[in-house]
């Protein structure tokens, strides 16, 4: 049994403004990295493998709270929005002609413009997830986490989500048998940084 530990990138300007990334490369702002220089990795999680999405906002909030560089994996780069990068939510919702929905309605097939799918990510991110052979740690997306964590937890995207992704703790699995299930615990907070 291996188990697998995800961590949220910290806020970039885009996620304050409520603007879809997706796929293209924002960086953290300046907040995000002070707020997350207080943190650092729980005691157990310090000396597994590190890994991060290449994009810059998870590579650095890895590089940040683990204090070492990370493994950059394609694999766990986030959920590419297609037309949608760079828009906001709440405006894309209000114009129900576009067949923007929320995660609930999503179903596995659900696409964005000249986006990817749930479906579709998953595709990417098992084969390297099924390949791991030690515990291991990775800082991602929220889409990242939520392919992840429908699959442990057998959710399909229909309905309310089992789970709520936040920032600064780590959600954890557990990899058996090409099976994937909720850890126990689930979550673990980042640590505080005494001065």
């Amino acid at each position: 049994m291996i188990r697998f530990a995800m961590l949220r990138h910290g806020h970039t300007a885009w996620n304050r403004a409520g603007q879809i990334q997706g796929s293209t490369d924002i960086p953290l702002d300046d907040q995000a990295r002070a707020d997350l220089g207080g943190f650092c990795l729980p005691e157990g999680w310090r000396d597994v493998d590190l890994y991060s999405s290449p994009l810059d906002r998870a590579a650095e909030t890895a590089r940040i709270v683990a204090r070492r560089a990370p493994i950059t994996v394609d694999a766990i780069t986030e959920m590419d929005w297609g037309d949608w990068e760079g828009r906001k939510g709440v405006e894309l919702k209000a114009d129900p002609a576009n067949g923007f929905r929320d995660i609930e309605d999503w179903g596995w097939d659900y696409r964005p413009p000249n986006g990817e799918s749930p479906r579709d990510v998953w595709a990417r991110i098992e084969p390297w997830l099924m390949g791991l052979r030690q515990d291991s740690l990775a800082v991602c997306h929220i889409g990242i986490m939520r392919m992840v964590l429908a699959k442990a937890h057998g959710w399909d995207f229909e309905g309310p989500a089992p789970f709520a992704v936040k920032r600064n703790r780590l959600f954890l699995v557990e990899i058996e048998g090409g099976a994937l299930r909720v850890s126990d615990p689930d979550i673990v907070r980042l640590e505080k940084v005494t001065p």
